[in-house]
């Protein structure tokens, strides 16, 4: 089976994922053939957002089996999911993906143990562009008319396997002709709101306008925003949803201004294991991220640097949790759990 999406790829016995470290200037295609390439690039940012991460890991599994041939098996594919796991620890989807897969091939060897892989992988990518589309529904329902709304990070087409999570809300409620725009934060360090959600939006003929991150109070302030939009990388049993570092600032700034705060991801972005945030692994990256703009130095060479990938934000600050499945209002651990058991 062949499926396109706007990042990922699939060829069937190889997959291509897009290059987002270069986005918007250049367009590249990278190969992925075995588990090695597919962790090296969630590692190294070519591919980034929970759902497309998920994929990705899955598409690496898959090709790592092929590639051992008749010799596959779970138990020679070990060292590859721990590899893949390996490769970023907050984003649950990930290591949601690699279990599903573990459970598909448990029994399994050889040319059979391929071909499952292969079609669950398959499975995964057409059931997230799905999922978005479902998601996209129920949120945009949620936006009041004719809504300014505020986007941190990017988590449209190119964060998931099509469409979008809190930029699937935003495309569907412009479809609906009930968005008046949209207000992207550039997201530093890796500056994926203005490389990659301007991009997106802009493609799509979506108003946007592209603002620094500290801008996001004085707009609020100004009554230019009805609602901020994020997306999620894990959501625990109580609701607190680690997201991309500045989201937990904007949801404090959102309450205090009385603005709704609403988080989308599937279903599978949803962690029923961990309590609450306190028990999240936040990824910390290397210093020169900060350090550095697009490889040019902006501070000096040796200064301390604190640069965690991911923000945890309480449940208290959420007005509503969107899936595919539907809208968890004022999120607590009763209202995640009976959500996950919700058909």
């Amino acid at each position: 089976m062949v499926i396109n999406s706007a990042a990922i790829r699939w060829h069937g016995d190889f997959l291509e994922l897009l290059d987002q470290r270069v986005l918007p200037t250049e367009t590249v295609w990278l190969p992925i053939r075995n588990s090695d390439e597919a962790a090296a690039a969630i590692r190294d940012m070519v591919v980034r957002g929970a759902p497309a991460i998920g994929i990705t890991a899955a598409y690496g599994l898959a090709l790592e089996a092929g590639r051992q041939a008749e010799d596959a098996s779970m138990e020679n594919l070990a060292d590859a999911i721990d590899t893949l796991a390996a490769s970023r620890p907050t984003a649950v989807n990930l290591f949601w993906a690699l279990k599903r897969l573990q459970a598909t091939g448990d029994a399994l060897r050889g040319s059979a143990l391929v071909d499952a892989l292969t079609q669950d992988a398959e499975a995964i990518h057409q059931e997230d562009i799905a999922a978005n589309h479902a998601l996209g529904a129920f949120g945009a329902a949620l936006l009041p008319d004719n809504a300014t709304v505020y986007t941190h990070c990017n988590t449209g087409a190119l964060a998931t396997g099509g469409h979008g999570t809190a930029l699937g809300i935003i495309r569907t409620a412009w479809e609906q002709q009930r968005l008046k725009g949209v207000y992207a934060g550039e997201t530093r360090p890796w500056l994926q709101g203005s490389r990659l959600t301007s991009w997106e939006l802009a493609n799509d003929g979506i108003p946007v306008t592209l603002v620094a991150d500290s801008t996001a109070g004085q707009l609020m302030a100004q009554g230019k925003i009805q609602a901020v939009v994020v997306g999620a990388d894990r959501i625990t049993a109580n609701g607190d949803t680690a997201n991309k570092i500045g989201t937990y600032n904007l949801a404090v700034l959102a309450q205090y201004h009385r603005i709704p705060f609403i988080v989308a991801a599937p279903v599978s972005t949803l962690d029923p294991a961990l309590a609450d945030g306190s028990h999240i692994i936040i990824e910390e990256r290397h210093a020169d991220e900060v350090r550095h703009v697009q490889g040019k130095p902006v501070a000096p060479s040796q200064v301390a640097v604190y640069n965690p990938a991911f923000d945890v934000t309480p449940a208290g600050l959420i007005t509503a949790i969107v899936t595919e499945r539907g809208v968890i209002d004022r999120p607590n651990t009763d209202k995640v759990l009976a959500h996950l058991h919700k058909p």
